[in-house]
């Protein structure tokens, strides 16, 4: 089912399973070309995406082959290299790329036209050194932690085709299957967490402003990121570094634009533990999972202690936070033509346009709530551990789970919350592996940092992963 072989040790690893950070130094040497890695991974998108489905919009190959041809000769000539030199990359389909179309997962923009710049976090990629060859799906305008829509279809996940993939950074399941070795996402709800729980890969929620964006009414609102994807923790800390920074059109990024914070320290890690943050629902096959990832943690000499949060109130701030900030994004629009939308999106902005400045006065006043009570759980600890996820990834014939362990949900977002609960607080959290259920599906943990202290999350996460003992794990597909 899986695979161990470290493409540092190994000949026999195919170039799609190395580590970024490998394939990378490999490049900056010379001991890889730039086109030999870009053919590796079109061969590989080409061998899987029609039943992966997560490529939805990609350069032909003689065109990446330019650009792979274009780095190497950067090298030839001595030119100074970028962190993500020569890795090939694609980018969700919620945020523009210059001369690539942006769908957004919606019928409304399915037929328009190419984007004229980079975003901001795609810019400094491509400053970087990574090659930008596509798209990768998204559920419409983001919503939801399973990736489907009506313009491109369902993602499927390498480990499961008939399960989720997660979403709505749904490039996971092409990082997960060898198609890329890095990739981008966002989070507002769990869209970094949750398909990395699904797929065994890293997803990283950053600290507000670390990784630039722009969005419109909401670019000064700390509720929805952007971050990477990867295969492991170091090559997580590999992508932030290159999409994070200043834009002087994001905010945010003006206020916070390097990881703060001191570095992981040589004692043994200390760690808060949560086993269902405030109560919410989780299926057996987790928890079992998640007692023997914390054993496991144990056994290795990390300090677990059980921490218990005050989530009152919780749910409903980052609801009005999330409803209100789809109002911002479109207005009434979805409301007055609701054929061109998802049903549930066309409910979110109705729930949304009947608020009362009540409802936002006392959304916001949650928010720095959970932020201060966040920050003082963190007080004597490297972090805080809770599931990524309350299930493995579902069937993907279903829109959303709408039962957890006798709980059911009439929304989308009621089976997020365990992601949900910790976005109003605006710190870090980190999701990685933690082990896998008797059908061998992943089963991932979540990792809350101190507040802008991206840097020390990850390397808490790679002190973590050699006890933990699934990072780099693979499905054979």
């Amino acid at each position: 089912m899986t695979s161990t072989l470290d493409p540092l040790t190994s000949t026999d690893v195919p170039l799609h399973w190395w580590s970024a950070v490998a394939l990378r130094d490999a490049m900056v040497a010379g001991d890889l070309s730039a086109v030999e890695v870009m053919n590796a991974f079109y061969d590989r998108i080409e061998e899987l995406n029609a039943e992966v489905n997560v490529i939805v919009h990609r350069l032909p190959r003689a065109e990446c082959v330019k650009l792979a041809e274009e780095a190497d000769r950067a090298r030839a000539r001595g030119d100074e290299l970028g962190v993500l030199h020569g890795l090939p990359t694609a980018v969700k389909d919620l945020v523009d790329v210059a001369g690539m179309p942006t769908s957004r997962g919606s019928r409304r923009f399915a037929n328009g036209g190419p984007a004229t710049t980079d975003a901001p976090h795609v810019a400094h990629m491509r400053a970087a050194g990574a090659l930008i060859i596509g798209k990768t799906n998204s559920p419409e305008f983001g919503v939801g932690t399973v990736t489907f829509n009506d313009v491109f279809g369902v993602t499927r996940n390498p480990w499961d085709l008939t399960r989720h993939a997660g979403g709505s950074s749904g490039g996971a399941a092409a990082v997960a299957a060898g198609m890329l070795p890095i990739c981008d996402g966002s989070d507002s709800g769990g869209s970094l967490r949750y398909p990395a729980a699904f797929c065994n890969i890293v997803g990283l929620r950053t600290t507000p402003g670390l990784v630039p964006a722009v969005s419109a009414g909401t670019s000064w609102s700390p509720h929805s990121v952007n971050g990477p994807m990867a295969r492991t923790c170091a090559d997580t800390a590999l992508t932030l570094a290159g999409m994070s920074g200043r834009h002087r059109l994001a905010p945010l990024s003006n206020l916070r634009a390097e990881p703060a914070g001191v570095p992981t320290p040589d004692r043994a890690p200390r760690v808060g533990w949560s086993t269902d943050l405030g109560g919410l629902p989780v299926t057996g096959e987790v928890a079992t999972a998640l007692a023997q990832a914390r054993a496991r943690l144990e056994a290795a000499g990390v300090e677990v202690v059980d921490v218990d949060l005050d989530t009152d109130g919780l749910d409903r701030c980052w609801q009005v936070i999330e409803m209100f900030g789809w109002f911002t994004l479109l207005g009434r629009h979805p409301i007055e033509h609701p054929e061109l939308y998802r049903d549930d999106f066309v409910v979110n902005v109705t729930e949304a346009a009947g608020y009362t400045t009540t409802d936002l006065a006392d959304a916001l006043h949650r928010r720095y709530a959970a932020f201060e009570q966040m920050a003082r759980v963190l007080d004597g600890l490297d972090g805080l551990i809770t599931p990524s996820a309350p299930v493995v990834a579902p069937n993907a014939d279903l829109p959303w789970v709408p039962e957890i362990d006798g709980t059911t949900f009439d929304r989308y977002f009621l089976w997020q919350r365990m992601a949900c609960r910790l976005v109003p607080s605006a710190h870090p959290v980190l999701a990685m592996g933690a082990g896998f259920d008797p059908q061998g599906l992943p089963v991932g943990l979540q990792v809350v940092g101190h507040h802008g202290a991206d840097g020390a999350l990850l390397t808490l996460g790679e002190r973590l992963e050699p006890a933990l003992g699934v990072a780099g794990l693979h499905p054979r597909i």
